[in-house]
């Protein structure tokens, strides 16, 4: 008997639409465009895993990031479909949430979910790219004030990371990187930004000029 494909995501309920999950997990949200996913986000998702001592991560694949050009988006179910087969282990869940629901920015998103699976215990995940221009997301401080936040050190971003606005003005909220294991269980803002994941390969140079995606060697 053939196996199912998954629906759509216009086709897709809320219910079909966040994976499964039992009250008191600690998930991590990884959102981005993935167009394309790729090896860099898998080792994320790995690291955080085992840094941040979760239970699954979630991939929150966007119809299409406010802050970027959409010219060279490619379409939804087909960047699903490659983020399930890139990210091929049980711990990492594919999601097209934002698409269901009807919503642009990472702040709505996290409150839905707050509401929805008031049982879990969220961390957002970001690149130390992500916080270089956090100050610039729609409602960041509210954000931080709703979820801990997880920075995976991206060479050379860190310095400049670090030295943005977010980062100074949450300073006083950072954990020491030793204290990751117990980010999930902190009341937010609190954050962490850990070191040791060294991959500088991004969606953009995997990209070819016209938007669609390079052929793997």
């Amino acid at each position: 008997m053939a196996a199912l494909k998954p629906a759509s995501v216009a086709s897709q309920s809320v219910s079909q639409a966040i994976p499964l999950y039992s009250n008191g997990m600690r998930i991590g949200l990884l959102g981005g465009s993935f167009n394309p996913p790729h090896e860099a986000h898998r080792a994320i998702s790995l690291f955080a895993i085992k840094r941040l001592k979760l239970d699954r991560v979630w991939w929150l694949v966007t119809p299409g990031n406010p802050l970027k050009s959409k010219d060279a988006l490619n379409d939804l179910d087909a960047r699903m479909h490659a983020a399930r087969e890139m990210a091929d282990d049980p711990r990492i869940d594919i999601s097209c949430l934002e698409a269901v629901i009807g919503v642009r920015y990472t702040v709505d998103t996290i409150s839905y979910l707050r509401r929805r699976a008031s049982g879990l215990r969220f961390v957002w995940i970001m690149g130390a790219d992500n916080l270089a221009q956090f100050h610039r997301w729609q409602n960041w401080r509210r954000i931080a004030s709703e979820v801990p936040i997880a920075v995976i050190d991206r060479p050379p971003q860190s310095f400049r990371a670090l030295a943005a606005p977010a980062a100074q003005a949450l300073a006083r909220y950072r954990l020491p990187e030793n204290q990751a294991a117990r980010l999930a269980d902190q009341h937010a803002p609190a954050w962490v930004f850990l070191t040791g994941m060294k991959s500088s390969l991004s969606s953009t140079v995997l990209r070819n000029p016209d938007g669609s995606w390079k052929a793997k060697k």
